[in-house]
């Protein structure tokens, strides 16, 4: 247990002193009832007392007031609460061919638009982060619930270089496992040290996470998006693929370049499949709905910190009633 407030607990000296207080009242009592000793009334009146039954009341009035000054520090303790939740990754391709025009305005502006609605309709179980990536991958934003931080986060999102599919799908899955203790971080072909291989488990096995793929799947950069994907469907991570950009193309210029662009549905598909996802195509929003309904949250146990001051404060009110009771009942007084 840990206190917001510890200072206040020095207020617990007052306690020892309270105690040694009601000790020499005792010991005041027994030496006027001793210098009445003689008296056969008062020997008589000692003899029908309340014996250590009048300590009680007393004694429940400090423990009262004991647990009212822990309850000033303000504690607060480690408890599993239970809540149902899940995890959707938005992974955006940031590459330079998503500046084509063949959706209007934009690829990338299209691909904003397609997702803001989909975000806004999340119930506060389900946390979605934002994974960007372009040549490489990385977290834009941690899985969250606050809906104007994530929207936030993809309005930044512009055009920048290449097309990596693998280092967007191996960014989720590292956002998936810091947020979820999932399987250890994954590493791209691109750095020397081996990849954590899982134990492989059936498709769709961790129902709680999936990934929204936002792409034209024109993939240009290493590592291999299939055998990205196939980690995903190791460690049970559906992908949902979503094409932006149209089948014909477009031309694009770029540094004085024109390059023709267009969208690798067949790449999409693919990465959907070996995932047990599906594949979608953004001209049509209204399909983005339905990847909600194919995530199934699941009742999973959290540790959280939890301030219990008034558990404290109810329960040393509950113990002054009761020792204020006691001392109504057989005295007619409060101690």
């Amino acid at each position: 247990m840990s206190f917001i407030w510890p200072t206040m607990l020095v207020l617990l000296m007052l306690i020892p002193l309270f105690v040694g207080l009601y000790l020499r009242m005792q010991q005041r009592r027994r030496r006027l009832a001793a210098s009445y000793g003689s008296l056969g009334f008062v020997q008589e009146a000692a003899g029908r007392g309340p014996g250590k039954r009048r300590h009680l009341p007393p004694a429940l009035f400090l423990l009262s007031l004991t647990m009212l000054i822990v309850a000033l520090a303000r504690p607060q303790t480690t408890v599993s609460l239970p809540r149902v939740e899940g995890i959707v990754i938005l992974a955006f391709d940031v590459s330079g061919s998503m500046a084509a025009d063949d959706m209007k305005p934009t690829r990338m502006e299209a691909a904003k638009a397609a997702v803001r609605d989909f975000v806004q309709r999340q119930p506060p179980s389900v946390r979605i982060g934002v994974v960007a990536f372009s040549d490489n991958g990385f977290s834009v934003q941690a899985p969250t619930n606050d809906r104007e931080a994530i929207l936030a986060s993809i309005n930044r999102l512009t055009p920048q270089r290449g097309t990596s599919l693998g280092n967007g799908i191996l960014a989720s899955l590292n956002t998936i496992a810091a947020n979820a203790e999932q399987t250890p971080r994954l590493l791209s072909n691109l750095t020397p040290a081996p990849t954590a291989t899982p134990t492989p488990v059936p498709q769709g096995t961790y129902s709680p996470a999936v990934i929204v793929l936002l792409s034209d799947g024109e993939n240009n950069e290493f590592p291999d998006p299939f055998a990205a994907a196939q980690a995903a469907a190791d460690r049970g991570v559906r992908i949902y693929t979503v094409g932006i950009g149209s089948v014909a193309g477009t031309p694009l210029h770029i540094n004085g370049f024109t390059v023709h662009t267009q969208l690798d549905e067949a790449t999409l598909q693919q990465i959907a499949q070996l995932t047990d996802g599906v594949y979608y195509n953004a001209e049509n929003e209204q399909d983005l709905r339905a990847i909600y309904e194919n995530l199934d949250p699941q009742l999973v146990i959290k540790p959280e910190k939890m301030e219990v001051t008034s558990i404290f404060a109810g329960v040393s009110i509950l113990v002054l009633l009761i020792g204020g009771a006691f001392s109504l009942m057989w005295f007619s007084r409060l101690p």
